[in-house]
């Protein structure tokens, strides 16, 4: 059947809103294409890329005083604000290299973290971000990736206040159960018998369930004080 001048320009009047639409729906505020959201690791977020070592180190600038909460797990172990520490890695340690970083003889996180002058200032300032009002001397500026599985020395994003477990004598020091699991899943990704990425999402996420959720027996070894965090 043939169409007359009005059901043509309809017609070409649908196509046009149709086409208006899916490119409105392609592009973000304003008109403007909208960045593709980056894809999620086994149901997880995507850990950030933090800077990597650096030939020297600077104070990094920490979260508004009080803007961050300490998380607990049923057995009141302390777990970071995700919003603040979702953890960060460092470009320089990759599944193929480790090797030659984190795995090799002799160690490797001693040549690359950062001063004590440096993270005691970001200690200091890290501990108003999560309202902490502890004795610093119990508390650890922990990274929540450690530099044995790749964790970025430095930002902000992989390093909190890390108030102490359970059971702990005020004055001793931090007591710190992470270090073990963190020695534990260093040992699995140099023996091969779980990826690198595995061992990063699972000790971000939740230390106190990683080994469980890689499959490790829990051996509570203990952690090597020069090679922890």
């Amino acid at each position: 059947m043939q169409r007359g001048p009005v059901a043509s320009r309809t017609a070409l009047g649908a196509a046009a809103t149709l086409l208006a639409l899916a490119v409105l729906t392609a592009c973000g505020p304003g008109g403007h294409k909208a960045a593709d959201a980056a894809p999620p690791a086994g149901g997880h977020p995507m850990i950030p890329m933090g800077a990597g070592p650096e030939p020297s180190y600077t104070a990094a600038a920490q979260p508004a005083p009080g803007s961050c909460h300490v998380r607990h797990t049923p057995d009141g172990q302390p777990l970071p604000d995700p919003a603040c520490t979702p953890g960060a890695l460092s470009p320089a340690v990759t599944q193929e290299n480790i090797k030659d970083t984190i795995c090799r003889p002799g160690g490797y996180t001693s040549t690359i973290r950062p001063p004590v002058n440096v993270t005691n200032k970001e200690k200091a300032e890290n501990a108003k971000s999560y309202g902490y009002t502890g004795p610093m001397g119990d508390a650890e500026y922990d990274h929540l990736i450690s530099l044995q599985l790749g964790g970025d020395p430095n930002d902000p994003r992989n390093l909190w206040v890390e108030p102490p477990s359970p059971g702990h004598v005020p004055g001793k020091g931090p007591n710190n159960p992470k270090d073990s699991v963190e020695t534990h899943l260093h040992t699995a990704v140099c023996k091969g018998q779980v990826t690198l990425a595995a061992a990063q999402q699972a000790i971000a996420t939740d230390w106190t369930t990683a080994e469980a959720k890689l499959g490790l027996k829990d051996t509570s070894a203990p952690a090597d004080p020069a090679d922890s965090e």
